[in-house]
């Protein structure tokens, strides 16, 4: 049966601040955008419900809650009606992307009054059941994946420790020495290109955005967009083999997000909100670099030096050249750049099972509820 989203729920708003109740003690739990916030002394739902961001960064991530808690300002409350299971609302909810709705330029909003229309098949309590249990199943599989490239992850840092020690301790006393001592190409801000000169034809160079790399690596060059741009443009922007990126212009918690460039498929330029370095070979292997720039050693560096406005941060050129790294030597960085060779291996291979997990989630949210 087609409904609508207010034939299964009814809205329900939060006037509380974080800063309200991150002293607060109890035994209910309060969750915000970014999860759980803490327990407090009160909630305002008695029964499971399901929330949706509203406002500001996440917009439209939409959770699932447990009765007998609360939500603060930034969230919408969806509370279900008799007619539909919490769990398989917040199935419903998630598969509309409700993002879509965003107003405002600066703090993007949602409102229920743009997306309660939105429709859906509906099935019967049982039927419900049945769908959330294979959706819930589906998703155990998908976190357990996660949890292998995290994991694997780990295994990297902890290997990064053991090797080359503490970054703010420096154990074994490698050379301690600026960026600038150690760039053949010194950070270079990138290529600034209005919506108008992005290309859907194939045609065009592609270019790295930040969205494009994730963990210290591009993750897919054939999937990034393509623009318009001069031979000189093109020559002043272009990425090279072993180039280091780095974010330089983004929420706190996201600057200072870093890549090593490999494997190019073809000519690609970068992004303006992000800059390139280029570290000398005779020294560095661009493995232990990434690595290094990638650790909370280098972040709080971008933190102290960062220039902090209401909705984002930046650093430039000067200040990284003057941020501090290490140079052990080669032979080690490169014994690092093979171990971490060998588990990249391995999370290819949990990243394509979790690929093929996810895309039969989502062919199951179609067929369920379109």
């Amino acid at each position: 049966m087609r409904v609508k989203l207010e034939d299964v729920c009814e809205r329900g708003s939060s006037n509380l601040k974080q800063s309200d109740v991150c002293e607060m003690k109890g035994d209910y739990p309060i969750y915000g955008a970014s999860g759980y916030i803490g327990n407090v002394d009160f909630y305002h739902q008695e029964k499971p419900y399901v929330a949706v961001v509203k406002d500001g960064a996440g917009i439209g991530r939409t959770t699932l809650h447990p009765a007998k808690s609360s939500v603060i300002g930034t969230m919408q409350y969806l509370l279900p009606k008799e007619n539909v299971l919490p769990e398989y609302l917040f199935y419903v909810v998630s598969y509309m992307h409700l993002e879509k709705y965003f107003t405002g330029a600066t703090i993007p909003h949602i409102y229920f009054k743009d997306y309660k229309n939105e429709e859906f098949n509906l099935d019967s309590i049982e039927k419900q059941a049945e769908i959330v249990d294979v959706l819930g199943r589906c998703q155990q599989v998908i976190e357990k994946r996660k949890r292998e490239m995290q994991l694997l992850d780990d295994l990297i840092k902890a290997r990064f420790v053991e090797m080359f020690g503490d970054p703010y301790v420096n154990p074994l006393k490698w050379k301690k020495l600026k960026i600038k001592d150690a760039v053949t190409i010194e950070p270079q801000n990138g290529l600034y290109k209005p919506q108008s000169d992005y290309v859907t034809d194939g045609s065009g160079i592609p270019i790295l955005r930040i969205d494009g790399f994730y963990d210290g690596m591009v993750t897919d060059f054939a999937s990034l967009k393509r623009l318009k741009c001069s031979e000189t443009e093109r020559q002043r922007y272009l990425l090279l083999e072993d180039d280091i990126v780095i974010n330089r212009v983004n929420s706190i918690e996201y600057l200072g997000k870093c890549a090593h460039i490999k494997d190019l498929l073809e000519d690609t330029v970068y992004e303006s909100n992000m800059m390139r370095m280029h570290f000398d070979p005779e020294y560095y292997n661009p493995v232990y670099i990434c690595k290094l720039l990638c650790s909370q050693f280098i972040y709080d560096q971008i933190v102290n030096h960062a220039k902090k406005s209401v909705n984002q941060a930046s650093i430039n050129q000067k200040d990284v050249l003057d941020f501090n790294i290490y140079q052990p030597p080669l032979d080690l960085q490169n014994e690092f750049a093979n171990f971490v060779q060998q588990v990249d291996k391995s999370k290819v291979a949990v990243q394509k099972a979790l690929d093929e997990t996810q895309m039969l989630f989502d062919s199951l949210m179609q067929k369920y509820f379109m």
